[in-house]
């Protein structure tokens, strides 16, 4: 399975993207959300993807070009995390559903770069950034954005970040792809 995350402004709005392969089988997820950032979608949609399988049992391989995500697992940082009950880390509602879902299968995970033509992962990518610019955006009722590390987020950063987002989806529309970061 390939999962990959996206957050337009960062935090912005955001969506994930999933294909699962199974032999002939094939199934592709996504979904977008109003306010969220990278790695909450990076991490959603490994949650998601194995919340999708069914039954327990199953092996897999979950690519993905998260550090963040593969680190955490691979490395088993996640589980120190949660002993210590998550304490001063991001994103501790989504950490707690991936090891609730975890146990259940065999999982292995595997990193790969971002955008170096790898078809799965750039599906991905492609399905994360069209849900994050879709109309059917939903509220991230886990993101908090007091836990950002500056304290000057606020909701003009928020409305800032969302204009910057609008005025990019029209250039990319356009097709005059803005390659500049946001403010």
């Amino acid at each position: 399975m390939y999962t990959d995350g996206s957050a337009l402004g960062n935090p912005g709005p955001g969506g994930y993207g999933i294909v699962l392969q199974a032999g002939k089988h094939r199934k592709e997820l996504s979904q977008g959300f109003e306010l969220t950032t990278n790695n909450r979608m990076e991490l959603l949609a490994v949650v998601v993807a194995l919340e999708s399988l069914n039954g327990t049992g199953s092996t897999v391989t979950i690519y993905s070009d998260s550090k963040y995500v593969v680190d955490a697992v691979e490395q088993k940082w996640v589980f120190r995390w949660e002993k210590k009950g998550f304490k001063k880390k991001k994103n501790p509602d989504l950490w707690k559903r991936f090891l609730k879902i975890y146990p259940k299968h065999t999982v292995k995970f595997q990193w790969v770069k971002g955008h170096a033509g790898l078809p799965g992962n750039e599906r991905c990518d492609q399905l994360a950034i069209e849900a994050a610019e879709g109309s059917n955006l939903i509220p991230d009722e886990g993101y908090k954005p007091e836990d950002r590390k500056s304290t000057r987020l606020n909701s003009s950063h928020v409305v800032i970040s969302y204009a910057v987002f609008c005025l990019k989806k029209k250039k990319r529309n356009n097709h005059n792809i803005i390659t500049s970061p946001t403010p």
